[in-house]
C-alpha cells in the first residue's frame, strides 16, 4: 500500500494532492523535507482561510437577526480614564465621587428616516438647537447630539430606539450638594484630573484608586448649609455684594465650614472671571479693620507693657501721623483703661498703646501671627498680603488694622492662637491632620484668659460693639472690624471674629458682609429692646449674623460624629 503511493508520487505525468502539483515538473521532487514542509504550510493557511470564512459568516448571521431599531453603546476611550477616590465630610456625607454617564452621538448614514427622526428628538430633548442637529445630519458622518447625558435624558433617548443613535460611556464626577462647596471641592477637567480647590490640591491621592479609601475632610455638611443659608439671607437683608465665612476648631485649626458668596453650581464647569466669584476667605486680601486691636493689646499684655486696668492717659480728639489724621468714630474720654479701649474700640488709644510697644516687637509679633506672609493651605487660591514699609506712622495704622491687609483665614488662624490657651494654629482641611503636631506657643496661657476675658465684654457690656451676638449659652466673645476697600474708600467691609464654646470645644467663627447697606426695615432685639437699623458698621450686620449663626450651628456642633466616619471607611475599605 505505501509502496503505490510512493509510486503516484514520482509518477511525472501524475498531479497529486500536495503543493508540488502546482510546481514545473522539472522541479526535483525526490527532496521529501522540504515538500514535508510545505505541505505542514498549506495546510495552516487552508485551515486559517477556513476559520475567517467561518467569522464572516457568523457576523453576517448576527447581522441579519439583529432588530432595525437596536440602539447601539460604543465603548469610549474616556471609559478608561482613572478613577477617583470618593470625598467626604467629618461625618461620612458624600461630596464627590465619580459615575458612568453617557454622551448622546449621531450616524447619520444609519438613519432611515431622518425627518421622523429629528420629530423625535425635539419631543424627547425640547432644549435641543434642533436647526443644528438638522444641519449636522446631512452634512456630517458623525457627531455629538448633547454631551453629559441626563439619567432623564438618556432614558428619552433609548427609547426612541433608533439605530443611528449612539450611546458613548464615559467617567464623570458629581457633587452632590452642587453650589454649597464650590469654592471649596473645586473641579476637574474632562480628562478627569483635577483643576482646582481640593479636587486639583490631592489630586494625585484621590487617583490612587487602589488605596479605595475617601478623602477625609474636616468639614461638617449640616454646619456648612446653615451658614451659607444665613449669609444668603444677610445678603438681602443688608444689600450685600457678597459675603463670607470661616469657622476654625481654635484647638487644632481644623475648618468645620467655609462659606464664600457668590458661589456656583460645580456640576457645571464653567469658567468664572468675576471677582465676586472668588473665594473671599482664602484668596481675598483686605484691610480687616479693627480686628487687629485684639493682637496690639494682647501683645502689650504679653510683654508686660500694660495690663487690662492699665489707664491709657492724655489721649488726644484726633493724631496727625504723617499725611494721615487718626480719629475716632465717635469722642472718647482723655484718659480710658486698656480693656475699655478695645470693649469700645478706640483708635486713638490702641494708637498710644501701640507706640508703646515699638515698632519691631510689634513687627515680630505679626510674623509670629503668619499674618505678613502667604499662609499654607489645602487650596492653591491662596492670596497674598499687599507688602509695605514700616515708615513713618505705619506702626499706629497698623495697631487698628488700616494699612494692613490680609486675608480672612490668616485671621482667624492668628484670632485662634490669641485666644486658645496661646498656642499656634495651622488652619486644614483635613479631619486629625494637626492631632499629633507640636504647637508653638504665640502668649502665655495667662496673656491669653485676660484677653478672652475683655473680648467677652466687647460682647456683653453696654457700651461694646458687638451686643447682638449674645447668644445664651454659648459664651460668645470677640471684636467688630469696619473698613474701607483698599481701592474705594466709600463701600465698607464689615467683620466680625468671635470665639464661641459649644460643650467642650472651642471655635473661632469669622463672618465677612461685602459693602452691605443700612437695614433700615430691620428690628434687633435686644434683651427686650427693640431697635430699628440706623448705622452700618460692622456691630449692626456683621455681629447680628454671626449671633443668628452661633444660635442654630452650636447644638450641632456639641455632636460626636467620629464614630459616623469610622464606619463609613469601614465599609468603603471592604
Amino acid at each position: 500500500m505505501k509502496k503505490k503511493s510512493k509510486e503516484k508520487l514520482t509518477n511525472k505525468n501524475q498531479r497529486s494532492f500536495y503543493f508540488e502539483d502546482y510546481i514545473h515538473s522539472n522541479r526535483n521532487l525526490k527532496k521529501n523535507n522540504k515538500n514535508f514542509i510545505i505541505e505542514d504550510r498549506v495546510y495552516i493557511l487552508f485551515f486559517s482561510f477556513l476559520a475567517l470564512i467561518s467569522i464572516f459568516s457568523l457576523k453576517i448571521i448576527s447581522i441579519s437577526v439583529k432588530k432595525p431599531n437596536d440602539v447601539k453603546i460604543i465603548n469610549s476611550s474616556i471609559n478608561f480614564l482613572p478613577q477617583r477616590n470618593d470625598i467626604i465630610d467629618r461625618n461620612g456625607i458624600l461630596l464627590s465621587r465619580n459615575i458612568l454617564a453617557y454622551h448622546a452621538a449621531i450616524k447619520p448614514n444609519l438613519i432611515k428616516d431622518k425627518k421622523k427622526f429629528l420629530l423625535k428628538v425635539k419631543i424627547a430633548l425640547p432644549e435641543i438647537d434642533l436647526k443644528q442637529v438638522k444641519k449636522n445630519i446631512y452634512k456630517k458622518k458623525y457627531f455629538y447630539l448633547k454631551r453629559r447625558l441626563t439619567e432623564e435624558q438618556r432614558k428619552k433617548l433609548w427609547s426612541l430606539g433608533e439605530r443611528g443613535l449612539i450611546f458613548e460611556p464615559f467617567q464623570t464626577r458629581v457633587y452632590p450638594h452642587s453650589e454649597l462647596y464650590s469654592h471649596i471641592i473645586g473641579q476637574i477637567d474632562y480628562e478627569n484630573y483635577g483643576v482646582s480647590g481640593v479636587e486639583n490640591f490631592f489630586d494625585k491621592s484621590l487617583r490612587n484608586t487602589k488605596k479605595k479609601s475617601p478623602l477625609i475632610l474636616s468639614l461638617d455638611t449640616n454646619v456648612q448649609f446653615i451658614i451659607n443659608n444665613e449669609l444668603k439671607n444677610s445678603m438681602k437683608i443688608f444689600k450685600a455684594k457678597g459675603a463670607a465665612s470661616v469657622l476654625l476648631d481654635a484647638n487644632n485649626g481644623e475648618v468645620i465650614s467655609l462659606v464664600s458668596l457668590p458661589d456656583y453650581n460645580i456640576n457645571k464647569r464653567t469658567n468664572i472671571n468675576n471677582s465676586l466669584y472668588m473665594n473671599k476667605i482664602t484668596k481675598g486680601v483686605f484691610e480687616l479693620g479693627s480686628i487687629f486691636k485684639t493682637f496690639t493689646i494682647a501683645l502689650g499684655i504679653e510683654e508686660k507693657i500694660i495690663d487690662p486696668e492699665t489707664i491709657i492717659e492724655d489721649i488726644p480728639n484726633k493724631m496727625k501721623c504723617s499725611i494721615h489724621e487718626i480719629s475716632d468714630i465717635k469722642k472718647f474720654p482723655s484718659q480710658m483703661s486698656v480693656k475699655d479701649i478695645l470693649i469700645q474700640s478706640s483708635n486713638l488709644g490702641t494708637v498710644k498703646i501701640a507706640q508703646k510697644i515699638g515698632e519691631q516687637r510689634y513687627k515680630n509679633f505679626l510674623e509670629k501671627l503668619k499674618l505678613l506672609n502667604t499662609s499654607k493651605f489645602e487650596l492653591d487660591e491662596i492670596g497674598t498680603p499687599i507688602p509695605f514699609n514700616w515708615n513713618k506712622c505705619k506702626l499706629e495704622t497698623i495697631s487698628f488694622g488700616h494699612g494692613i491687609t490680609t486675608t480672612p483665614l490668616q485671621a482667624a488662624a492668628a484670632y485662634a492662637s490669641i485666644i486658645n490657651g496661646g498656642v499656634s494654629v495651622t488652619p486644614t482641611l483635613q479631619k486629625n491632620k494637626n492631632i499629633n503636631n507640636a504647637q508653638d506657643r504665640i502668649i502665655s496661657t495667662e496673656t491669653s484668659k485676660k484677653i478672652r476675658q475683655i473680648l467677652r465684654k466687647v460682647v456683653t457690656d453696654e457700651k461694646g460693639t458687638a451686643r447682638f451676638a449674645d447668644i445664651f449659652g454659648y459664651n460668645v466673645s470677640g471684636k467688630t472690624g469696619t473698613s474701607q476697600y483698599y481701592e474705594d474708600k466709600n463701600k465698607n467691609i464689615n467683620t466680625f471674629i468671635s470665639f464661641f464654646t459649644a460643650a467642650s470645644e472651642k471655635y473661632v467663627l469669622l463672618v465677612i458682609l461685602d459693602d452691605p447697606q443700612i437695614a433700615s426695615e430691620l428690628t434687633y432685639d435686644y434683651k427686650g429692646y427693640k431697635i430699628k437699623g440706623t448705622r452700618n458698621e460692622a456691630g449692626w450686620n456683621s455681629v447680628y449674623v454671626a449671633g443668628r449663626i452661633i444660635e442654630k450651628i452650636g447644638p450641632i456642633l456639641a455632636i460626636n460624629s467620629d464614630e459616623i466616619t469610622i464606619k463609613y471607611v469601614a465599609e468603603k475599605s471592604n
